[in-house]
């Protein structure tokens, strides 16, 4: 006992150091990520593991390995056809003046198998009263199936009542599956969702936890909101399901948001996207049927594709997609997001298009929901005002949309924030529109939401106190394990 009391320090320092390698050789190909976890590991030593072990182990190889065998279902023969018209250089120019977005539309077909659809009808939603009122009323009018995905689902008044519309629907033949994420919707259990489960529908939840609220994959969740109705409407956005989503929640106040619900050939990729998604977490899994991809019959004449990316991708892919946007960007860049921690890439080349005499204009929350990333999120934005981005504050609420609008005509709405987080460790799905009109739709709701918000200028920057800059250093310190 004497001999372990008086060495005690040297062996927090041995484990210390056998901990710091097993980070060095688990991370190695993530220096930033490397270098931060072992910041931590020295100042706070052994604490720092446990952290590391809850918010840094990554997925096993086996794991990534059976994410990365789920095949694209029912879109094989579209997307083939595509690639090749791209090849021979007979792939069409969407209706925007504005910019060209041939190279993304490239970009995405060819390396992210996205596919490229143009007969689409959106309906952009910004309340999530708004919102759920038009899924309830579709919910109600389903008559084949019903594929819910959420990254948070509550056990509150909205999630009881879309619960409810579920076992109704189930009642009435219609097959429903609800995947939702098991580390963000912790507050759904199996007793709450009983009903819809004796009714007949089917619940699954994406990387399961160990224990309640105990689990060392917290990095690596399912963050996409995706619903796809007998394989014709889908919804996806940024709105999951809780009352703070509708602006019930005193601590976060009006919510604001954006979501889109969309009838047309891009509900296909929407539908890929679940069924691989519910795959990965089934032993029996789902495989084509024609009820799924229907033929749908749309008047809409919007340009759309659909990009996701995670853990299990081989490329960054909607980081790819945000970077070139950014560098297509002529005139104007108009960014919403609760979340700005980006990388040095992203980063850059927003003060590269500053620099260039492109307008930026970015929105971030006036309140914290997670104190250190509001932190980091105010420095790295605050930065940007050296070379003449616009800054805003959200003043009415809390601010959650993640938009991204360029020139007036490519239009990015989804789950994905602009931080490290999103671009390698969740998994994400966000929408592209090539369409000015819809561009311009958006736009116009930016500017309503920079009438509700403050300017943050440089002078209001430098006079923040000491308490703040402190906060921002330790924030700005950790900010690739945020």
């Amino acid at each position: 006992m004497s001999f372990v009391t008086e060495h005690l320090g040297l062996i927090f320092l041995v484990i210390n150091t056998i901990l710091s390698f097993i980070i060095v050789f688990r991370e190695r190909k993530d220096t930033v990520n490397t270098w931060a976890w072992l910041l931590v590991l020295t100042f706070i030593p052994v604490l720092g593991f446990v952290l590391y072990v809850f918010f840094g182990k990554g997925i096993s190889k086996e794991r990534i390995f059976d994410l990365k065998m789920q095949t694209k279902i029912g879109m094989n023969v579209e997307v083939q056809q595509q690639q090749r018209a791209l090849t021979r250089g007979l792939f069409p120019k969407p209706t925007t003046n504005q910019v060209d977005p041939r190279q993304l539309i490239y970009m995405l077909t060819m390396f992210e198998s996205s596919l490229y659809t143009t007969n689409n009808e959106v309906t952009l939603y910004t309340d999530g009263r708004e919102k759920f009122d038009a899924l309830l009323e579709d919910i109600k009018r389903a008559k084949f199936h019903i594929h819910m995905e959420y990254y948070i689902y509550r056990a509150d008044n909205l999630g009881l009542e879309v619960r409810e519309a579920l076992v109704d629907a189930v009642s009435r033949g219609v097959k429903v599956r609800l995947l939702l994420d098991a580390w963000g919707s912790t507050q759904v259990n199996r007793r709450f969702l009983t009903p819809l489960i004796e009714a007949g529908g089917e619940v699954d939840f994406f990387f399961p936890l160990f224990l309640p609220y105990l689990n060392p994959r917290m990095n690596y969740r399912n963050h996409r909101k995706i619903v796809v109705i007998d394989g014709e409407i889908g919804y996806t956005g940024g709105f999951n399901v809780g009352d703070e989503y509708l602006g019930l929640v005193e601590k976060f106040g009006y919510w604001r948001d954006n979501h889109l619900r969309i009838h047309g050939h891009a509900v296909y990729t929407l539908q890929n996207r679940f069924l691989m998604d519910w795959n990965s977490q089934q032993k029996h899994e789902l495989v084509y049927q024609p009820d799924y991809f229907p033929e749908i019959e749309s008047d809409g004449k919007l340009a759309l594709q659909i990009v996701s990316s995670g853990p299990d991708s081989e490329h960054e892919q909607i980081k790819l997609t945000y970077l070139k946007m950014i560098n297509l960007a002529k005139k104007e860049i108009l960014i919403q997001t609760p979340y700005y921690i980006p990388d040095a890439p992203i980063h850059e080349a927003l003060k590269l298009a500053l620099l260039s005499g492109v307008k930026v204009r970015m929105q971030i929350p006036n309140k914290p929901d997670h104190i250190l990333v509001y932190w980091a999120t105010y420095s790295f934005a605050a930065e940007l005002l050296e070379y003449g981005a616009i800054i805003e504050t959200y003043e009415n609420g809390f601010i959650h949309a993640k938009t991204m609008v360029v020139d007036a005509g490519i239009a990015s709405v989804g789950s994905a924030n602009i931080d490290v987080r999103s671009f390698k460790l969740d998994f994400e799905v966000n929408t592209l529109v090539y369409d000015a009109a819809f561009a311009e739709e958006l736009r116009e709701e930016f500017y309503k939401d920079s009438m509700k918000s403050e300017l943050l200028t440089q002078e209001k920057y430098d006079q923040r106190g000491t308490v703040i800059k402190f906060k921002e250093g330790i924030a700005r310190l950790i900010s690739p394990l945020l």
